[in-house]
């Protein structure tokens, strides 16, 4: 009898002590919120009408240690049909009147995968409820999981905003990471990272089939140009799949900036099939081939004015420089492969210095991205295609 309390005296200490650690690390535990910091810029310092509210002066934030709130915040702003409406700041100490205001308009269905929403809501509030055991967070992560389900085309692909509305958000969208987003997610889950652990079988299948669709579109909407596999456009159309309009800046052409995004993906699936390889292979070679040689971009102040869409403050330019290193241009025109531009007026522009002030300043023309490809590019090849260099080849 009296080993036995003694047993379960120790028992109880290490309960105790497992308890006041656990409790430690939840306090102490710090989930990053980068990923939201596209919306968070939008909100503060873009003008939209559309925004269902507004920061108020001075905007208090939580810090990242209050994840729950910042979890509510998301939750709030979760819409009936389990997507989010972007460009809004997750770490806002709303007001109760913009709390308000907010649950409002859960049953507007304006949501998107645009701006790095809704596939970052959903593995924020994950990592909460492996923190919390709250079952409102799952909750919440399940109807996200949910809406992506919905969302995806039967072709594999996903548009920018769901349910489809008139315009370019119908097309399948790289841009800004959004086809890539929703796929490295469904990758976390099918790969069984520990803050998906909660997820079923049944869901956990459909996820599977969800992600291997989303290849087999990434691979068929890979653009053959000049009879040669190239790389990708920032959106496709749903139903052809060829490369397509979207913002009257943003022509059907050849973008190596999210393209690079794409092929790195790739290259971390294990076993590549060869259609997978001959995809990487093509891409690889794209980027190469397109490098461009002795050029640096360079921003500078320049005098204020205040455009329809925000105040410009600065300015850049292309400068000729023999140190600089190989640099891409966003867009290449289809059949020409030249470097492109664009306006406002969807007119072809072939030098930045064309382009008006307002989107030369305004909009990423030039990428380095590239750059990480073909640095992982020779480890993969040898890996999985050790009889064909792409660099290599003429």
């Amino acid at each position: 009898m009296q080993s036995f309390s003694i047993n379960y005296r120790i028992l109880a200490f290490i309960l105790a002590v497992f308890s006041s650690v656990l409790t430690n690390a939840q306090s102490n535990a710090i989930i990053n919120t980068k990923p939201f910091q596209d919306g968070v810029n939008h909100w503060y310092h873009i003008k939209d009408e559309t925004n269902i509210v507004n920061p108020v002066p001075n905007q208090p934030q939580y810090p990242e240690s209050e994840y729950q709130k910042i979890a509510d915040n998301i939750l709030y702003f979760q819409r009936d049909n389990g997507g989010w409406p972007k460009n809004y700041d997750m770490r806002a100490v709303l007001t109760q009147d913009q709390i308000n205001d907010v649950v409002k308009t859960k049953s507007v269905l304006h949501t998107t995968f645009d701006n790095s929403t809704t596939y970052t809501h959903i593995d924020y509030l994950a990592q909460v409820y492996t923190l919390t055991k709250n079952d409102k967070y799952k909750v919440g992560c399940l109807k996200g999981i949910d809406f992506i389900l919905k969302a995806q085309f039967s072709n594999g692909g996903w548009p920018q905003y769901f349910p489809l509305e008139k315009g370019y958000s119908r097309h399948i969208t790289f841009n800004d990471g959004a086809y890539m987003g929703v796929m490295n997610l469904l990758k976390k889950i099918i790969n069984k990272n520990p803050n998906y652990e909660f997820i079923d079988a049944k869901t956990q299948r459909k996820v599977s089939e969800a992600y291997q669709k989303g290849i087999d579109c990434i691979l068929k909407m890979q653009i053959v140009d000049q009879g040669k596999l190239t790389a990708w456009c920032q959106q496709h159309d749903e139903i052809t799949l060829l490369p397509a309009w979207a913002r009257k800046f943003e022509p059907p052409s050849i973008c190596n900036g999210e393209s690079a995004e794409i092929v790195l993906f790739l290259m971390d699936i294990k076993n590549p099939d060869e259609k997978i390889i001959q995809s990487i292979q093509g891409a690889v070679k794209w980027f190469s081939d397109s490098k461009i040689y002795n050029t640096r971009v360079e921003t500078f102040q320049a005098p204020e004015f205040e455009s329809k869409y925000k105040k410009v403050t600065d300015d850049c330019r292309v400068v000729i420089d023999t140190t600089a290193p190989p640099i891409w241009t966003r867009y290449y025109e289809l059949e020409t492969e030249k470097p492109l531009f664009c306006d406002r007026d969807s007119k072809y522009l072939y030098s930045l210095a064309e382009v008006s002030r307002e989107r030369r300043s305004g909009y990423a023309w030039y990428t380095y991205n590239p750059a990480k490809v073909l640095k992982k590019y020779p480890e993969w090849q040898k890996k999985w295609a050790p009889n064909e260099d792409a660099l290599k080849q003429k």
